[in-house]
């Protein structure tokens, strides 16, 4: 019997590109990160279950706290998910994963990509 996931990981993933987009590289590291860290075979399972609590919470459009009505505290859940997330599971993360993200990251946000060197 084939096992089935809870939750999609094309869309997953397509949430997080989106999550990328509107806010940045240095927003965006630790969620790719913890990404990484969940597809690892060798992270626990409990492990697995936090981090993919604290992404869909992040990524969907679920709020205990809407930042439409506190703008400031309604990010404040937010971000207090996701770093008891790398807290608890940084652990798992290797020089690997580190180096893979980069890359990715560096391919989501060039840094010249509107922007002509021009050496005088």
């Amino acid at each position: 019997m084939k096992k089935q996931n809870l939750i999609n990981d094309s869309i997953l993933w397509s949430r997080i590109k989106d999550y990328a987009t509107r806010v940045g590289r240095i927003s965006t590291r630790p969620v790719v990160l913890l990404y990484y860290v969940l597809k690892s075979p060798k992270t626990p399972k409990s492990d697995k279950f936090l981090i993919y609590s604290a992404i869909v919470y992040l990524v969907f459009s679920i709020d205990i706290i809407s930042t439409q009505r506190l703008p400031i505290i309604g990010w404040l859940d937010e971000m207090a998910a996701l770093s008891v997330a790398f807290k608890r599971t940084r652990k798992h993360i290797t020089p690997e994963m580190e180096h893979n993200v980069d890359v990715l990251l560096d391919k989501w946000f060039p840094i010249y990509s509107s922007y002509e060197i021009v050496s005088y």
